[in-house]
């Protein structure tokens, strides 16, 4: 056994985060879930140790792989490592071969042959190494039940490996919106997965109605995608109602909820939908693509109401007849805004997710493999 191991590492976890974690010009989900959970252990009683790795995940270059590899040679025997899917998932060959000294949790928030945009056989190479991965793995986190039950089927895993720690929500202030109506936002990476387009082409069909929206989200990750959405914008005429305005600061994006009406959320694929709950703690109505986790996310109102409206994935027409139906029924935008002030109540705090996935550690702490 390696110095330091089972004893020194006891109520001890070493977190293996991308190095672009705490980047405000590439935000993302997974690294806001990353950055509470580091934040949020030790209140459970588990020291962290944060090691952070840089690299193109989950393809990365030689050099970024062989810094994996140092990281985590230089991890006691022993030790519980938490490691984000989206390194983990793409180097079986450098993660595999540790599992049998470290008790290894791999956290995926979403599958890695999920995301769109990769051409069909890069899509199944990634779904095969993230497949080895989890099989070797002590314990799998998912997001959702969605997304827990997707990858039990997806790779042949144990149900009960597979532990769901769903993410937390900051509390907020009720948004005072605009006219209660009229404001849009749309919150995420403009890649492919999250739908702008679909949602581009849905305001062009309602354009003879008084709205504005907001496309607020990094737009390195698919710079082909963004400049097709550029262009739909333009080739409608838009370009004075739809504004892409880039990654946003959490101050800046709590300045576009406070003006915000309604959430709308397109995605193609979806884990869980963190900016559902964000919506929902102001009081937000939200109108998402039924997808993966999302409408479990939306959840209910403790009357039974519904936060939102759903509609199919992937289908810009009934996007756009959602968005009417919004527009032109007061007494429908009265019942959905009651109902979220009413999910509001519900929602659990990052507390809950660090308590949580302490649970899911804890077990490992005091075994070897």
């Amino acid at each position: 056994m390696r110095p330091g191991g089972l004893i020194a590492g006891l109520r001890s976890v070493h977190v293996v985060v991308p190095a672009d974690i705490d980047d405000t010009t590439v935000p993302s989900g997974g690294n806001t879930y990353d950055r509470r959970v580091c934040l949020g252990l030790p209140a459970t009683g588990w020291s962290v140790h944060e090691l952070a790795v840089a690299g193109a995940w989950p393809r990365p270059d030689s050099g970024s792989r062989a810094a994996l590899a140092r990281a985590l040679r230089a991890v006691p025997d022993g030790a519980v490592v938490l490691v984000d899917g989206l390194i983990a998932c793409g180097v079986p060959d450098v993660v595999v071969p540790e599992a049998g000294r470290l008790k290894l949790v791999v956290l995926v928030h979403l599958p890695l042959g999920d995301e769109l945009g990769h051409p069909p056989a890069l899509a199944a190479e990634l779904t095969a190494l993230e497949r080895e991965t989890l099989h070797a793995a002590s314990a799998v986190v998912a997001t959702s039940p969605w997304a827990a039950r997707r990858l039990v089927a997806h790779h042949g895993l144990a149900a009960d490996r597979v532990h769901v720690v769903p993410p937390g929500v900051d509390p907020a202030p009720i948004a005072p919106g605009t006219d209660g109506a009229t404001r849009l936002l749309c919150l995420g990476s403009v890649t492919p997965t999250k739908g702008q387009d679909l949602l581009v082409e849905a305001l062009a069909a309602v354009a003879d109605l008084t709205w504005t929206c907001e496309l607020a989200g990094p737009v390195r990750r698919d710079p082909a995608h963004v400049a097709a959405v550029r262009a739909t914008i333009e080739r409608h005429g838009l370009g004075e109602r739809v504004q892409l305005t880039g990654p946003r600061t959490a101050a800046e994006v709590a300045t576009s909820y406070a003006a915000t009406d309604l959430l709308v959320l397109p995605s193609r694929v979806e884990s869980y939908g963190m900016v559902v709950t964000e919506a929902l703690a102001r009081g937000i109505p939200v109108l998402a693509a039924a997808v993966g986790g999302v409408p479990g996310t939306l959840g209910d109102a403790p009357d039974g109401g519904v936060p939102g409206l759903l509609v199919s994935p992937d289908d810009a027409p009934a996007l756009a007849g959602e968005l009417r139906r919004w527009f032109d029924e007061p007494a429908l935008r009265d019942r959905l805004r009651r109902s979220a002030r009413g999910r509001r109540r519900t929602l659990n705090g990052w507390e809950v997710t660090s308590r949580c996935l302490a649970g899911v550690l804890e077990p490992l702490s005091g075994t070897l493999g």
